[in-house]
């Protein structure tokens, strides 16, 4: 695996909304620099420059402007991750929302982006991101994962380690164990 990156937030935070947000940890797998990323929610007013994060009905209108440093896109899970297609080059980030850990949808979404569409920016998991997932998350195309409140540091590592081989190959690059078995 990447270099990991932590990041943790401060006990709360505002968002561009205004709300607050209890503070977590970001797990980040990428070499290149995090952004200082301003989240736009609805239709609230777009901030006059830096990186910003909009929902995917705002991302047209958000791009036409130029005047950010970096563009990232919100995908809700009903979100189908094509319709980001003609946009991909202008992206450096596709946040993909998990508001339930039963909802599988985002899995899907990061495997378009990475195999289909060959994305490289930046995938990362948002919402509820449990323990348990993590392992998949990576190997689905996320490299960055934005955890649950609940999830404490030590248990994200480990279970990003749960398995030490995989049986097929996948937008993590892992070697699948037929092939590192001479297959």
């Amino acid at each position: 695996m990447a270099r990991v990156e932590i990041k943790r937030k401060s006990a709360e935070e505002a968002t561009a909304a205004g709300e607050i947000v209890s503070g977590g940890i970001t797990l980040r797998f990428r070499d290149d620099a995090d952004h200082d990323w301003r989240h736009v929610e609805g239709d609230a007013d777009l901030p006059d420059g830096g990186a910003v994060v909009v929902p995917l009905a705002r991302l047209a209108e958000t791009l036409d402007l130029n005047r950010f440093a970096a563009v990232g896109v919100r995908l809700a899970p009903a979100d189908d991750a094509r319709a980001l297609a003609p946009y991909l080059t202008r992206l450096a980030l596709v946040e993909i929302g998990f508001l339930t850990f039963r909802d599988g949808r985002g899995y899907s979404a990061a495997r378009i982006l990475r195999d289909d569409l060959k994305f490289s920016g930046e995938i990362r998991a948002v919402g509820q991101v449990l323990a348990d997932q993590l392992f998949f998350m990576v190997r689905c195309g996320f490299d960055a994962l934005e955890l649950d409140p609940s999830v404490r540091e030590e248990t994200a590592l480990r279970e990003l380690e749960r398995f030490q081989l995989v049986y097929q190959k996948a937008a993590d690059a892992r070697a699948p164990v037929w092939a590192v078995r001479g297959g």
